[in-house]
């Protein structure tokens, strides 16, 4: 199952007035766009309780997505349901674990050598359940998921964080960890705590050197990483409407940088001819038919502080080209004011690499306005001083602007063009030209610049903006070069200024045509065997975790208390771990590596001992762990392994000032207990010989108080309030061992 006919979207469209009625009349108001398509789904639309930020949604999700990297865990889950196929159109796109370095030919050959284990366990299972299965070098997973599935009113799920970039078409779509993605494909009903709802009111309009990308970065310098957590933002207003459909998938993906469940934008006129140039003719039909259901009512625009639980404003015509870093996607300035940073700051000033592409930035529209930068240079007889690396987002795109030329414009300038991957956008990219330690600073168009997160190097400083910002300053080779303002010399001795970008948003053409990588289901998928070898290093079979044994946690270890940003890359780190993520037990061995030790300073170490050997020989013992934890703990990628590998290695609980959603629900999936402190300053009196018991556990319910007992070396004591935003549907996977377990139970 991976198309959704046509007249099953006339369906769904269908039944919008119907739910718009019930739902208006229930809150006595009209309706956001995203509460519109919410309720559409709900699993139970007359139960269903509303509170946002309160009570669980139970949802009937239309598809299900996922990468490579996450996939492996997600199909070894969905193996334990006993299904023999999927309940829902569901898809596998092998984008994750090619490794950028020499080029897009040399890197995809070495990808299938080294990858070949990983990718025939995806390919078969793909086959035998019933999913589509994008070979590698297809596309990125969310590209191709825009350019083939998404479609305006409909609701997905993926594995992967940024997800959201299919709202750039006006779908809700969520990332989630591996065991929702089974449990959707098993035909469970997904759920996830009501979101609240945020608002961003665009007026004015894009133009010169301001794109999308810089809308979002200024969002995220508002809102800062975890200024959307439990948040749908929705986007409204008229400035929403000077944005390309590509445009608004850039600003939604991105949206996973804030901690948002996610973004979107409502239909408008630039959407059917976003389906048109994609080949979805008859669907672009439909939506045009139906484009006064999918937007907000009226009065949402007119009085958005009634609807939304908060509202900003962003004026386009205002707005300036932004970069922001390093180490963090909310720390953001101007483009002016980087000269400025850079002497303040002490950045590196010169520019070790540039990149261009990405999930996030590599549509025909990204690619044609740096190449319109790019030819202006060129024309002047300038070259990048820079190596720039070239990462289209799909076989599509890529084989649209080698047609139309902006690729030959772009490798003429001096650009390396990648495979169509994630490559170092995910910390898969082989650095040659850097030795590791030396500070250095890198710009790219992505969308996450964590330290380590693109090349494994601390020293290494991740800036971020456009890409058509980006191609201009590699020509100078100088993060301080201001493209709106600066001039460059030519060899022949004179002055070149850049003139603003100009580019179109879809080719006229249309978008080239290529289902090459694509495999459909198989037609006898019994004929279909997977095996897993049991001496694999990549791959290996799951053991359900044992059930809780209905006793509180007593006189547990701390194995870290985490000092700082604390991300899923600090726990579970990608880059080269990638290739272990089919096999748990293996990629445990990088638990808390990036994570910084609260009472030691030591990273990824207690006196000097890496955590995941303190773990392993706690987990020998039979005892148990606790980790503690600072303010949104578990923010960035959407990856289980961060929860899966506490969980084998004997984690209880996590204890915090805060979550990332997608961290905390994904604990609540493998059995461990996601504790917030109800005092933040509690956190300063955990000692590291601290022995930590957790009570009240069989009494636990929706609300409940947990109290967690602080028994220090010297024999005193302290109690410790906590809060849990745990379902009763959660308590029952807490108490089976984990969600999985839970749902095992309930088939036998």
């Amino acid at each position: 199952m991976v198309e959704i006919p046509n007249s099953a979207i006339r369906s769904l469209y269908q039944r919008f007035d119907a739910s718009n009625e019930t739902f208006r009349a229930r809150l006595k108001r009209p309706l956001t766009y995203a509460e519109k398509i919410l309720f559409l789904h709900f699993d139970d639309p007359l139960g269903q309780e509303l509170e946002r930020g309160k009570s669980s949604g139970l949802f009937r999700v239309d598809r299900v997505a996922m990468q490579d990297a996450t996939a492996q865990m997600a199909l070894l889950q969905f193996m334990q349901t006993g299904r023999a196929q999927v309940a829902v159109p569901s898809t596998v796109h092998c984008d994750h674990l090619i490794r950028a370095q020499a080029g897009a030919t040399v890197d995809l050959e070495r990808a299938q050598t080294e990858h070949g284990e990983v990718y025939r366990f995806l390919a078969d299972s793909a086959a035998k359940y019933g999913i589509g299965f994008w070979k590698p070098g297809a596309g990125i997973i969310h590209q191709v998921v825009l350019e083939n599935y998404a479609f305006p009113g409909g609701m997905m799920i993926g594995t992967d964080s940024h997800t959201p970039n299919a709202g750039g078409l006006g779908m809700i779509a969520i990332g989630v960890g591996g065991a929702d993605a089974a449990e959707a494909m098993a035909g469970v009903a997904w759920g996830v705590r009501m979101p609240t709802l945020l608002g961003v009111h665009l007026k004015g309009t894009l133009s010169g050197w301001t794109s999308a990308k810089d809308v979002i970065l200024k969002v995220a310098d508002l809102l800062t990483v975890k200024g959307g957590t439990g948040a749908i933002v929705e986007y409204f207003g008229p400035g929403t409407r000077c944005i390309s459909t590509t445009g608004k998938a850039t600003i939604t993906n991105m949206g996973a940088e804030i901690g948002a469940t996610t973004s979107l934008f409502p239909c408008d006129a630039r959407m059917p001819p976003y389906l048109r140039a994609t080949g979805r003719v008859e669907l672009a039909e439909l939506v045009e038919e139906y484009a006064d259901r999918l937007t907000a009512d009226p009065e949402v625009e007119a009085d958005p502080e009634r609807f939304f639980d908060r509202v900003i404003e962003i004026d386009l015509d205002a707005l300036e080209p932004h970069l922001v870093g390093p180490h963090t996607p909310d720390l953001a300035r101007p483009v002016s004011r980087m000269k400025k940073d850079v002497a303040e700051q002490g950045y590196p000033d010169e520019i070790s690499t540039a990149l261009i592409g990405s999930c996030t930035n590599s549509s025909y529209e990204d690619m044609g306005r740096a190449a319109h930068v790019a030819r202006q240079a060129t024309r002047a007889g300038l070259r990048v001083k820079t190596p720039l690396l070239v990462t289209p987002g799909s076989e599509s795109v890529h084989r649209t602007i080698r047609r139309d030329g902006q690729l030959e414009v772009l490798t003429d300038a001096g650009a390396l063009v990648l495979a169509n991957a994630c490559g170092p956008c995910i910390g898969q990219w082989k650095r040659d030209d850097m030795k590791p330690g030396t500070p250095n600073s890198i710009l790219t168009s992505y969308n996450r610049n964590f330290r380590r997160r693109n090349d494994g190097s601390a020293e290494t400083m991740a800036f971020i903006g456009s890409p058509e910002i980006v191609t201009a300053m590699a020509f100078a080779g100088r993060l301080s070069f201001d493209p709106l303002h600066d001039s460059l010399e030519t060899p022949d001795g004179n002055e070149f200024r850049f003139a603003p970008p100009e580019a179109a948003d879809l080719p006229a053409q249309g978008l080239v045509d290529s289902p090459v990588g694509y495999v459909a289901p198989a037609d006898d998928p019994g004929k279909v065997d997977i095996r897993v070898d049991p001496q694999s290093e990549r791959l290996q079979l799951l053991a359900p975790f044992l059930a809780w044994d209905g006793k509180d946690f007593e006189d547990l270890p701390v194995l870290l208390k985490a000092e700082g940003k604390c991300t899923t890359d600090h726990i579970s780190p990608a880059g080269p771990w990638l290739r272990y993520r089919g096999h748990l037990d293996r990629i445990s061995d990088n638990m808390f590596i990036g994570a910084i030790n609260a009472f030691s300073g030591e990273e990824g170490k207690s006196h000097g001992r890496a955590f995941h050997e303190v773990a392993r020989e706690h987990k020998a013992a039979g005892r148990r762990w606790v980790v503690f934890g600072d303010d949104n703990y578990g923010e960035g990628s959407s990856r289980e392994h961060a929860a899966m590998s506490p969980r084998f290695l004997g984690a209880a609980a996590v204890v915090t000032k805060s979550f990332a959603r997608i961290h905390e629900t994904n604990l609540k999936k493998q059995g461990v207990l996601p504790l917030t402190l109800k005092d933040p300053a509690d956190f300063d009196k955990v000692k590291e010989d601290d022995r930590v018991s957790v009570t009240g556990l069989t009494a636990l319910a929706p609300g409940s108080e947990i109290t967690v007992v602080l028994k220090h070396a010297d024999g005193s004591e302290e109690r410790v309030g906590c809060a849990h935003t745990l379902t009763d549907q959660q308590i029952e996977w807490f108490r089976a061992g984990s969600a999985l377990a839970w749902i095992g139970s309930q088939s036998v």
